[in-house]
């Protein structure tokens, strides 16, 4: 008989999900208005707009906010668009507040977009949110105002940025919108993916292999030319129609995701590689810095089809979406 030790085998090792190997070299940001979505996948941060607030107001188990706001602020004495305006600043915060409670980073709370050609106009919304947020106890190092990437938008995030005010220019297309936002020392872009796809796609009749994704390729772009010439600017994709666009970009400084993809994400156990480095981003620029005036950065958008109709585009469509939440705080009130 046997007198030889029998080592125990080891225990067998779960494979990480993609989505916790992406938490491993991105930020990971939640692209939602619903908070259930949120504590199932845990994001460190959250971003939302209009149209997802829009969403998340309008349901049975969220409407319960909208209504307490409502409460709150009929005796404010306002009357007309002041009081719908009213109410949506403080719909937004709301939401804000509850998503705090959540993440343990920050939320993006979006100005509405028809400001968006108008810097004063963004930079006084944006006071008017941050005031809120701080009467409700938030420090303003959590709170990201999202502000589209137009020229007013770029010059009103920089005005914001020396108040400490930290901005998210959203609605990204291009280079020139970029480099824009990192000589403003903007806090974060959001470089929309998906949007940049969705033109091409349209455009050429074809469609992209997740590494020849004009979107994804955009983006590498732009995070190889901020670390080579030592930008602070975050980079944070964003608007993501597939899976593999999200694997492409693993690296990048924060990931947006919608709760669809971050399940498809936790469901999946393939190798997940680096794909973006600040240590290989240096050999992976090609492009000289350059500096831009307001008339070359005008000119740039304007020579990029696909980035002028795409900002175009959202902002009519987040504009719609306010003036949709405006009607039903209108039914409400």
């Amino acid at each position: 008989m046997s007198t030889a030790t029998v080592t125990p085998a080891a225990p067998a090792t779960t494979k990480l999900s993609q989505l916790e190997g992406l938490k491993k070299i991105t930020k990971v940001v939640a692209d939602t208005g619903d908070f259930e979505s949120m504590r199932a996948y845990k994001p460190q941060d959250a971003t939302t707009n209009p149209s997802l607030i829009l969403q998340a107001a309008t349901k049975a188990e969220y409407v319960h906010i909208l209504d307490k706001v409502i409460a709150d602020r009929k005796n404010t004495g306002l009357t007309g668009h002041a009081q719908i305006e009213d109410v949506t600043d403080h719909l937004l915060v709301a939401f804000g507040l509850e998503i705090l409670k959540i993440v343990p980073g920050r939320v993006s709370t979006e100005t509405d977009a028809r400001l968006s050609f108008d810097t004063a106009g963004s930079i006084a919304k944006a006071h008017q949110l941050i005031a809120l947020y701080e009467k409700n106890g938030i420090s303003r190092d959590r709170v990201l105002i999202k502000i589209a990437s137009t020229w007013e938008g770029i010059k009103a995030a920089e005005q914001l940025g020396k108040e400490g005010i930290h901005c998210n220019l959203t609605l990204l297309f291009s280079l020139a919108q970029a480099i824009a936002c990192a000589e403003a020392k903007v806090q974060l872009i959001s470089p929309f993916v998906g949007r940049i796809l969705d033109w091409f796609k349209a455009s050429t009749k074809k469609d992209y292999a997740p590494a020849e994704d004009p979107g994804v390729k955009s983006v590498t772009e732009i995070y190889n030319y901020y670390k080579n010439y030592g930008y602070k600017t975050e980079v944070m994709g964003a608007s993501f129609r597939n899976k593999g666009e999200i694997t492409e970009l693993a690296g990048c400084d924060l990931l947006t995701i919608s709760p669809a993809l971050l399940g498809e994400l936790a469901a999946s156990a393939e190798p997940l590689p680096r794909k973006l480095d600040p240590a290989t981003a240096a050999q992976a620029c090609t492009l000289k810095q350059v500096h831009l005036d307001e008339k070359t950065f005008r000119f740039q958008l304007n020579e990029d089809a696909m980035a002028t109709e795409k900002t175009a585009e959202g902002i009519r469509k987040f504009a719609a979406d306010i003036v949709k939440f405006e009607q039903v705080i209108a039914g409400k009130l």
